[in-house]
């Protein structure tokens, strides 16, 4: 498995103190979350994409080509490119850029995103969401695998003999996975493509994951990329430790119950009860997390949000000691155990180069 953590950028009041990152800072502090993602032996970090405050990762590819520059071995991924409001050929020739720069390093996540006036902020209308998600990713699908494309469709002008460039390194096209909460057509798609399905289940039960996950490696098999079992699938989860767990549970509370997203609703207790969000102990996250296998099946990579609702760089650098050193290596030794041989790993590059290699031989 992979593990690693997510960051959707957001910069937040520390509603201890009142303080506000600038814009600066925030971006800063998201590079060395990343750095020290790698340096605690995580294998992936991953950045969301948003075109509003108090949001600052409007250009993915922007912030994971410095990262890429300063890491050796992780993962740079998304945890959201906007596949309905980006044009397709830039997607496509950004990431294969980033793809050569990163030495294969590179995958990314699909998704509609979670605002709406991002839709007319760039030509599109959002009843059309999930129309424009299926169209401009069958593009870019070919963009990455045939030299010249001739296309036409009804969401962009059409194209005549195009190539992308750079091509995909190796020939070998970045992994996608294609993230949803709550639609099923998104988890269809991923299925028909073979690609990877991402729930990022923060803020939902374990039955709908399990519901959104079954729908997605039942399509899977159906489609003949293989057996349910065989399907790639990625979950989401939010954690804050502390060696005491009431430590935990006292520091978090008040960014909790502030957070822009989740702040001023359900309980600390009953979302925690409810949703993946753990607050405790390392032990207490490990419990949690493996419990994720029990209607998820055995799946492929693991992100954690850790960075989010105003924590200060110095406490999430704390958590990911914590998670680098007394929970993810525990985690690992832990999902490999009763583990079948035909579930495959997650994905990489040398793994995708590989498997192309056997078939054209």
């Amino acid at each position: 498995m992979q593990f690693g953590i997510f960051s959707v950028g957001d910069v937040t009041p520390d509603p201890t103190n009142g303080r506000t990152p600038t814009e600066a800072e925030r971006i800063k502090a998201m590079v060395a979350i990343a750095l020290k993602a790698e340096e605690v032996g995580l294998d992936v970090f991953a950045t969301g994409e948003h075109h509003n405050p108090p949001f600052v990762p409007s250009s993915p590819t922007t912030m994971l080509g410095y990262v890429a520059a300063r890491t050796e071995r992780l993962i740079l991924s998304t945890s959201t490119t906007l596949i309905t409001t980006n044009d397709p050929v830039k997607i496509a020739e950004d990431f294969a850029m980033l793809q050569h720069l990163a030495d294969g390093r590179v995958d990314l996540m699909m998704g509609r995103g979670n605002t709406g006036p991002v839709y007319p902020w760039f030509g599109k209308d959002i009843r059309e969401g999930i129309n424009l998600a299926l169209e401009n990713y069958n593009l870019l699908h070919r963009l990455w695998r045939e030299d010249v494309v001739n296309w036409e469709g009804k969401f962009r002008t059409p194209l005549q003999g195009f190539t992308s460039t750079p091509r995909p390194l190796d020939g070998v096209p970045p992994f996608v996975w294609h993230g949803s909460i709550r639609s099923p057509e998104i988890a269809e798609q991923a299925a028909y493509y073979g690609d990877g399905f991402f729930h990022n289940n923060i803020f939902w039960p374990a039955d709908h994951t399990k519901r959104m996950v079954e729908l997605y490696r039942t399509r899977y098999a159906h489609y003949g990329h293989g057996t349910p079992e065989q399907a790639i699938v990625g979950l989401g989860g939010q954690v804050f430790m502390r060696k005491n767990s009431q430590d935990a549970v006292n520091e978090f509370r008040p960014y909790f119950d502030n957070a822009p997203v989740y702040g001023h609703g359900p309980s600390l207790e009953d979302f925690t009860a409810q949703t993946p969000l753990t607050v405790g102990s390392p032990q207490q996250v490990i419990e949690k997390t493996l419990s994720f296998r029990e209607y998820a099946g055995d799946y492929q990579r693991q992100l954690f949000l850790m960075d989010h609702a105003g924590l200060p760089l110095k406490t999430v650098l704390e958590q990911l000691d914590l998670l680098g050193e007394e929970v993810v290596p525990v985690l690992r030794e832990e999902f490999a155990k009763n583990r079948p041989a035909d579930v495959p790993d997650a994905p990489t590059h040398a793994s995708l180069k590989n498997a192309q290699e056997v078939t054209t031989v």
